[in-house]
């Protein structure tokens, strides 16, 4: 868990647990300062302790594809949208890993596949900042997707990820039609966008 930054325009006057198990959510009380500079008076806010995640977009450059997962989601369900999301790899970053390790051990773990050199920095972001504390960490791996397929996932916790490699341009269309909900593959494959012939130029100068 990352700590909270020290701000003196906000005041936490109370925190308790309001619930406790697969996740957590916290009861604060707080106000904080207007633009004006005034205090605002008590607010009550209910928080999501989800816990902090890295994610990764695999890439193949030679072959200009990308490497997605699809599993179940109940809460993707529930809002309306498809049950099974096509996603980028990701993971929960546990107590004394780096993101890029947890990136790593997830790569392998959800397809099979090795990144191939240093993982690229995309972004840290917070996918809802509004209700929980989670923040993202993104990067781009390069992979060869020559062997990328199958199923995968951890057994012990009935992961059932389905691995598929779509060419970059075919992935970006079905991102604008709006078959990519996921945030996080959202956000990797519109950075990827901007930045690919960037990466190619950087990567055959190396």
């Amino acid at each position: 868990m990352l700590a909270a930054m020290d701000d003196e325009r906000i005041e936490i006057l109370g925190r308790e647990t309001a619930y406790s198990g697969f996740f957590r959510i916290d009861k604060y009380r707080l106000r904080h300062r207007k633009y004006d500079g005034s205090w605002t008076g008590e607010l009550t806010r209910e928080v999501f302790e989800r816990g902090h995640a890295a994610a990764a977009l695999l890439w193949d450059e030679q072959a200009d594809a990308v490497v997605l997962i699809e599993q179940f989601r109940l809460p993707a369900h529930l809002a309306g949208c498809p049950a099974w999301q096509l996603e980028i790899v990701a993971g929960i970053i546990d107590r004394d890993e780096t993101p890029e390790a947890v990136a790593r051990r997830e790569i392998v773990e959800e397809t099979g596949l090795v990144p191939i050199g240093e993982l690229v920095p995309i972004h840290r972001i917070l996918p809802s900042a509004g209700g929980s504390t989670e923040t993202v960490h993104l990067f781009l791996a390069r992979v060869d997707s020559g062997s990328a397929g199958g199923i995968h996932g951890l057994a012990d916790e009935n992961e059932d990820i389905r691995v598929m490699v779509l060419p970059f341009e075919a992935a970006l269309a079905r991102a604008e039609a709006g078959e990519i909900q996921n945030s996080y593959a959202l956000v990797a494959l519109w950075w990827l966008a901007a930045h690919r012939q960037r990466s190619r130029l950087a990567s055959a100068g190396s």
